[in-house]
């Protein structure tokens, strides 16, 4: 145990590699709003386009969920850092990440909020048609209001999901929580600094996965 406290749950090294620690988690802080806000703008966009919009757009739109929902976040991102560039396209690895995220995260908010959509009754839209309400009040005061609590606990899962894929952005070279723990793992050439992280990880994203299950269950039984 004397051993194993050593390498893992050395306190001295913790101790002294929680700044570094901070300063990363902060940086995963930015990256995960960044990526929430943006990607469930653009995912609400893509399920209004991909519903309501001429047939062109709604292609595209179904293009863009289906790719990025079967391709894995490491490889856009890759695409995004690494390849671009060749193109003469670049981008810092705050904005690559952030970029790669937001893509990934739309595509899944957008069939979310397809399935929130489709689940409100027809028969409010049809009473909203013979009140003669234009299509843009009907979307702002009946769809889009009921969408948002359907899809409310789906959202919040694929938010956790995006906040714990943040550590793929040490693949290029941002200073997120992982690659501040991994760069204090070699400085100190002990690995305690990786726990701490995976504590900081824990303590961080175990409220949302508990609020998760609140609400499915909140919703359950408001279906009842």
């Amino acid at each position: 145990m004397g051993e194993l406290g050593f390498y893992f749950f050395n306190l001295e090294v913790m101790a002294q590699s929680l700044p570094l620690l901070l300063r990363g988690l902060a940086n995963t802080v930015k990256l995960t709003l960044a990526a929430v806000v943006f990607g469930g703008v653009a995912g609400v966009l893509l399920c209004l386009g991909r519903l309501y919009a001429p047939a062109p757009v709604r292609l595209l739109a179904i293009g863009f969920i289906d790719i990025f929902r079967a391709l894995p976040l490491l490889v856009v991102l890759i695409v995004i850092y690494y390849a671009l560039p060749f193109v003469g396209v670049r981008f810092t690895a705050f904005v690559s990440a952030s970029l790669a995220l937001s893509i990934i995260l739309a595509a899944y908010t957008a069939e979310v909020f397809r399935a929130g959509v489709e689940a409100i009754p027809k028969g409010q839209f049809e009473a909203a048609e013979a009140l003669g309400l234009p299509f843009r009040v009907v979307l702002w005061r009946v769809v889009l209001p009921q969408a948002v609590r359907i899809a409310t606990p789906a959202q919040t899962s694929n938010c956790v999901a995006i906040a714990k894929d943040t550590s793929l952005a040490s693949v290029v070279a941002m200073p997120d929580l992982l690659k501040q723990a991994t760069d204090a793992q070699a400085m100190f050439a002990n690995p305690s600094p990786l726990i701490s992280a995976a504590l900081i990880y824990l303590i961080l994203l175990w409220p949302m996965v508990r609020l998760v299950s609140w609400l499915e269950e909140r919703g359950k039984r408001q279906r009842t």
